[in-house]
């Protein structure tokens, strides 16, 4: 838990927080020390949440997307070859449910973090203002995840970037309360893939990777690159029983795209 304290204490530059959350009492915030951890264990193991936060003078800093897959995080915060994008600090808050923290390198206003909200494709109840994230090395006592043995999942840190910040790009005159951009925003995640557009169920073969095989040549033949086809399969396909662990499933992916590319090549 200690070596977890700092690495938080990195990406935060030393400015943060964190607070107890008790669902019936409130929330009360204590200083991230090493002298504090025992508490904050006992404390967890009575039901209690542990959060954490970036400090208000660096909060527009931060932007933190809550209730996201592993396909958004690959398609969203990582490079084709599985690198991952700057200032991101992934959390898994339960199984295949993570929180992902975002260093910008400027500061961010509401309206700008709810528009980067909305096209991460974040838990639209989890409002920017004030936001908590999950503390990694603490159980998510949420009743809902309660296993049939009385225990809870435990928030792991899979990944944290305090070295470089994210470069997020200026959205000028942002103003989300109006109609008008609303309905702009709404069209614009309608039109991510136009009607016109094929989609995975097109070339649905009663068999997931002869309809990933099916749909690979399809796109490559309409010009997408081999980046695009990997992403649209991995967003559009969502049973991946026979592929679980990510070495599996990227070799997978690979091997299909491959095979997919050089008969389009050939033909």
């Amino acid at each position: 838990m200690e070596r977890i304290f700092q690495k938080l204490n990195r990406y935060f530059d030393s400015k943060w927080h964190l607070s107890v959350l008790d669902m019936d009492r409130g929330r009360w915030k204590v200083k991230p020390e090493r002298s504090i951890i025992a508490y904050l264990k006992a404390e967890n193991a009575n039901g209690r949440h542990i959060l954490i936060q970036p400090d208000i003078a660096i909060e527009p800093d931060y932007l933190v997307a809550d209730d996201v897959s592993w396909g958004l995080i690959y398609r969203q915060h990582q490079y084709f070859c599985g690198k991952w994008k700057p200032g991101r600090m992934v959390v898994e808050t339960s199984a295949n449910n993570y929180q992902v923290w975002i260093r910008s390198s400027r500061p961010l206003s509401i309206f700008e973090k709810q528009y980067w909200l909305k096209r991460l494709h974040s838990d639209p109840g989890a409002a920017p203002k004030d936001r908590w994230g999950r503390c990694p090395g603490f159980r998510n006592r949420k009743h809902k995840y309660r296993t049939i043995t009385g225990g809870y999942p435990l928030s792991k840190l899979i990944w944290v970037d305090w070295k470089q910040p994210a470069i997020i790009p200026k959205k000028n005159n942002i103003n989300l309360k109006t109609k008008k951009v609303e309905k702009t925003l709404l069209l614009e995640l309608k039109n991510r893939y136009p009607s016109k557009e094929i989609t995975r169920s097109n070339y649905e073969r009663n068999d997931e990777s002869a309809t990933d095989f099916a749909y690979a040549i399809a796109l490559f033949r309409k010009g997408h690159s081999s980046e695009e086809v990997y992403r649209r399969i991995i967003s559009e396909r969502s049973n991946w029983t026979n592929h679980t662990g990510d070495k599996r499933l990227s070799s997978y992916m690979n091997r299909t795209i491959n095979r997919a590319k050089q008969i389009v090549d050939k033909t």
